[in-house]
């Protein structure tokens, strides 16, 4: 303790003194091009240049990077001016290049908007998705970055760069962060690292019990999977049965060890995620079995049963309202497809809560990791926006206690990373980023 206490205070002091070399030079400073952008996001999470300053507020912009150091979360955020210093082409590519942080990254480049992520902390299609759903003609700078980052913050994996520490908004230099970390140097270190000490134990004692409740859920998910295993009419020696059929045999049973493998390693919440990611595997390759014994043509990979991911791959899908929100498609298994349409309810899966079972949607945020395995590729937000575990996942005190940090987010790379990630640019006005071919079809770095 006494040993951490030191480094504490030497990093204290170290930013102190960083203080103190940055205001004197820097004051004033006019920051314009690529170079300035990546030098500002490699102390804060959003980037305002001064030709675009119309665009967001420094309130505005304050506010966002809270949101996002909250979360700590690798998201960047650049609002820039549709000028000759940053040519769309390549723009994203160039400040992946020069920032060197592994992340999300989000450019509103005049009236435009689009976004890249290095893989390893959001999928291609997952950003693709978010791009769509928060692009509106016409909407203001602040309206699509806030709804932008309010749903890409939940399911973005990995942690803000260490870089950033306690730095406000930089919109140039980051001089207001560095003065208010001056001040808590002044005014009491001390006290903050107790605060910063307590919290962690808080945010350790939640883990552990939301860890609990997600234990005996997997726990059920695993012990039915292991049931459909032993229910299997197949062997592998059986008349008619080829490596193919085989192989889907092996690749299921490989599915069940490894969740139960994972499931016994896991000591954190998000872990969760890889376990039921592992179930869901095991039940598509059962329903890829049942159709070559039957002849039948290979079902497509679709997500699980929205109402209970132990049905199984989905069949169909069923336009659903949850209670109080509004009509959203969701997959379904044909057995819940016949109950929607003959307007019953359907079977849902239900878990404990405080208030007795309820249905996954309604319950509380631990269950967050449980229901992102199954659904990934950035589609959970859109099928639970207006349930409770929903609302939940759009905050970024969600995203910092459930969302994740065993991914390189955040971490350092410089240009070590896939230029194929980030593709090329085609800034369109009006918000239309991606038309005609723009950014590789728009999402992945």
């Amino acid at each position: 303790m006494r040993t951490r206490a030191i480094s504490v205070w030497s990093a204290l002091g170290g930013l102190m003194l960083l203080l103190l070399l940055v205001l004197a030079p820097t004051a004033g400073a006019r920051a314009t091009g690529v170079s300035d952008a990546a030098a500002a996001l490699k102390q804060g999470p959003v980037y305002v240049d001064p030709g675009a300053a119309g665009q967001l507020s420094k309130a505005d912009a304050d506010a966002l990077a809270q949101k996002i150091k909250n979360a700590d979360k690798p998201l960047l955020v650049a609002v820039l001016p549709a000028n000759a210093q940053f040519p769309p082409e390549n723009l994203f590519q160039n400040l992946r290049t020069q920032t060197g942080i592994t992340g999300l990254y989000a450019i509103r480049l005049g009236d435009g908007f689009d976004a890249r992520a290095d893989r390893s902390v959001m999928s291609r299609d997952a950003v693709d998705n978010l791009v769509t759903s928060v692009r509106q003609p016409g909407a203001d700078a602040a309206t699509e970055l806030n709804n932008f980052v309010d749903q890409a913050l939940p399911t973005l994996r990995g942690s803000a760069p260490a870089s950033w520490g306690s730095a406000g908004t930089d919109s140039g230099v980051p001089v207001a962060g560095l003065v208010a970390l001056g001040a808590v140097v002044v005014a009491g270190g001390a006290g903050a690292y107790t605060v910063v000490r307590r919290n962690r134990l808080r945010k350790e004692a939640e883990e552990r019990a939301a860890l609990d409740r997600l234990r005996v859920v997997v726990d059920e998910d695993i012990t039915a999977f292991g049931e459909e295993l032993e229910r299997l009419d197949f062997h592998p020696a059986e008349r008619g049965a080829d490596d193919a059929m085989r192989g889907d045999y092996e690749r299921a049973l490989d599915s069940y060890d490894r969740a139960k493998s994972l499931m016994g390693a896991v000591t954190r919440p998000h872990e969760v995620r890889e376990v039921t990611q592992a179930l869901e595997d095991g039940r598509y390759s059962l329903a890829v079995l049942a159709a070559r014994r039957e002849s039948r043509p290979l079902p497509e990979r679709r997500p699980p049963c929205f109402f209970d991911p132990r049905h199984g791959p989905a069949a169909d899908d069923r336009t659903w309202t949850p209670a109080g929100g509004a009509p959203r498609q969701v997959p379904v298994c044909a057995a819940d497809a016949a109950r929607l349409d003959d307007g019953l309810d359907p079977v849902a899966r239900t878990v404990d809560t405080d208030t007795g079972r309820r249905p996954y949607w309604e319950a509380g945020p631990a269950y967050g990791p449980w229901a992102g395995g199954y659904f990934g590729g950035g589609m959970l937000p859109g099928l639970l926006v207006g349930t409770m575990l929903g609302s939940m996942l759009a905050t970024p005190a969600y995203a910092s206690e459930y969302g994740g940090g065993d991914f390189q987010g955040g971490d350092f790379s410089g240009a070590d990373f896939s230029s194929g990630d980030f593709g090329s640019s085609d800034f369109g006005g009006g918000g239309d980023f991606g038309g005609g071919g723009g950014f590789d079809g728009g999402g992945g770095f």
